[in-house]
């Protein structure tokens, strides 16, 4: 019996870990044959791919981002060829298996939960006896009536078979992203997350999977995603995978982990500082809220006080980016509590900061307890929240309003010194900054169009030219360096208007030929001709004296030159600075 195995990915870049274990462990007894998509391809594209690999059964791993998608396959396929096995398994079918046995007539069988022993299960009566009440954690139809079999006992993670040796998978490795996990289960309740359904943390077998990243690194894989809920629940196995991807990593690899900041040890993340090159790994960070009160009716344990010392540990460190989130929706967080936890949050300055939307994720405690806070949500996945109790949906809208902005303006780090100065400066908080451009933004239809860099600059300064900010000089200048100094070649043309004449810009250039050391003696010791100034710099001068800033953190108001210098060799992007009394008195 042809089998393939399929998933709608969110994105190309991302691989199914699922789908491979269940190839692996059913192999050498049965050869599958993987077929990934993404969200993004056409239904008739996909099925058309699918229906030329021949499959007589045909399995798809479902959750919240594809099963719309993914429908819209299995109702085609099933429509060209009705005698096609459809069997689906996954996180958003695991739950309420029989609604989806209903609403999908077109699907055979259903996985529920853990699915390696199931599937394999299955593939035997298929080619036997086809006695499915033998087959445990599935959903059946049988004369007519749909049978439900709950899984009995857990697979053995020490003697699940590699999914990571397929040949197939070799090439792909440098382009996309690695899922690894070497735990399944959590030890935590929090009742808008599927993982509080299961009780107890299973480990894999560690010197497999030690093995198994060697592999990876072997063969070309750069990003490797752990995707255990809580990597650092075992102190001890923390830092031993820690040391060994240490001692044993590729340059060039990055490791990426979800961890539990507030049980995180100050001596495990001095170990880190300590130890591991800068941009070897990456943490993310549920935060969700800080509000203790929401916390506790989510059933969350969290010291907010002890996850800030491990953030700041780790930021101080300087060698591990990390990634925070936040859940807007939660139960009793109003706006304004909502508005505090984001400030709490910023507070941190995460290098990114994700702001999320509650989902009503099926099987959860919220979810079943959605009446008690009046949650109102999507009757379709994601199942994102409309309203609540305590949080209108104009609230929801203005939220998603900072959402937007927040990407574009700080996770994108696109302008840093800029976004700095104003939430710290010019706006009572970084909420009000990010809510008010983002309203702003919003008003301006500007969501609904596509933006090049140099709109996003001109986009922030029209709104603060309308709010009639005082010191809009102050951060056009900021606006200025961050354009200049994050390009990797010189601009054509800048966003703002020439504020030096072509005479004034060329006495300028001839000045800094002739004393060169006014820009310090990194810059005179390159020794630039006129022609490589004309070519790979661009001059301009901003209100306030951006050495002494980027020294101290401290404002003079005094006219600055900077040069940034693009160079093409090195390939790098550099930037001098001098202050305008120091340019006119080395030249008189």
């Amino acid at each position: 019996m042809k089998t393939v195995l399929s998933t709608l990915n969110a994105k190309y870049i991302h691989t199914s870990l699922s789908i491979r274990y269940l190839k692996a462990y059913a192999a050498p007894e049965y050869d599958i044959e993987l077929a990934e998509y993404t969200i993004k391809d056409p239904s008739m594209n996909i099925v058309t791919d699918l229906y030329r690999k021949g499959p007589e059964l045909l399995g798809f791993s479902c959750y919240i981002w594809n099963i719309e998608e993914t429908i819209k396959v299995i109702k085609m396929m099933k429509k060209i060829n009705p005698s096609l096995l459809i069997v689906l398994g996954g996180p958003e079918v695991t739950y309420d298996t029989k609604e989806w046995m209903e609403r999908i007539p077109e699907v055979d069988f259903i996985i529920i939960g853990e699915g390696e022993q199931s599937f394999k299960q299955l593939l035997d009566e298929l080619h036997n006896e086809q006695n499915f009440a033998n087959v445990n954690g599935i959903a059946y139809r049988e004369n007519g009536s749909i049978h439900i079999k709950p899984q009995r006992n857990k697979v053995d993670l020490k003697e699940l078979p590699s999914p990571f040796r397929f040949e197939e998978d070799l090439p792909h490795l440098s382009k996309r992203v690695t899922y690894i996990e070497t735990s399944r289960g959590c030890p935590f309740s929090c009742q808008f997350c599927l993982s509080s359904i299961e009780v107890g943390v299973r480990y894999f077998d560690r010197e497999k999977i030690k093995d198994d990243i060697r592999f990876l690194m072997e063969h070309g894989a750069k990003t490797i995603k752990f995707v255990d809920r809580t990597f650092n629940i075992s102190r001890s196995y923390a830092m031993e995978m820690f040391q060994f991807l240490i001692d044993e990593h590729k340059p060039g690899t990055v490791f990426q982990f979800e961890i539990t900041a507030d049980i995180m040890r100050p001596e495990v993340i001095q170990f880190l500082n300590d130890n591991a090159p800068k941009g070897l790994f990456r943490f993310e960070i549920g935060v969700q809220s800080t509000n203790d009160a929401t916390n506790e009716l989510v059933m969350r344990k969290q010291n907010f006080k002890k996850l800030t010392r491990t953030v700041t540990m780790v930021k101080e460190g300087k060698k591990i980016d990390q990634h925070l989130d936040l859940i807007a929706g939660l139960p009793e967080e109003d706006y304004h509590s909502f508005k505090k936890t984001f400030n709490d949050v910023f507070e941190l300055r995460p290098e990114e900061l994700q702001l999320g939307f509650l989902k009503m994720l099926r099987g959860t405690g919220l979810r079943l307890r959605a009446a008690d806070h009046g949650y109102v949500y999507m009757d379709h996945s994601p199942y994102e929240i409309l309203k609540n109790n305590v949080l209108t949906f104009e609230d929801i809208i203005k939220i998603k309003q900072v959402e937007d902005v927040l990407e574009k303006y700080w996770n994108d780090h696109r302008m840093d010194e800029t976004i700095e100065y104003l939430v710290s400066h010019v706006f009572a908080t970084p909420f009000d900054f990010f809510q008010q451009f983002g309203t702003y933004w919003d008003e301006s239809g500007w969501s609904r169009i596509g933006h090049q860099l140099e709109d996003l600059y001109k986009h922030l300064y029209d709104f603060l030219h309308h709010k009639k900010i005082e010191e809009l000089h102050i951060v056009s200048g900021f606006m200025k360096y961050d354009y200049l100094r994050n390009q990797k070649y010189k601009p054509r043309k800048p966003w703002w208007p020439d504020t030096l004449s072509k005479q004034e810009r060329s006495k300028i250039y001839h000045s800094i030929l002739d004393h060169p050391l006014i820009l310090g003696d990194e810059f005179a010791g390159k020794q630039l001709s006129e022609k490589d100034l004309f070519k790979h710099t661009v001059l301009e001068t901003i209100p306030f004296n951006i050495k002494h800033y980027v020294k101290t953190g401290k404002l003079i108001e005094e006219e600055s030159l900077i040069l940034v210098h693009y160079d093409p060799i090195q390939s790098s992007t550099i930037v001098y600075t001098a202050s305008s009394s120091e340019l006119d008195s080395k030249v008189s």
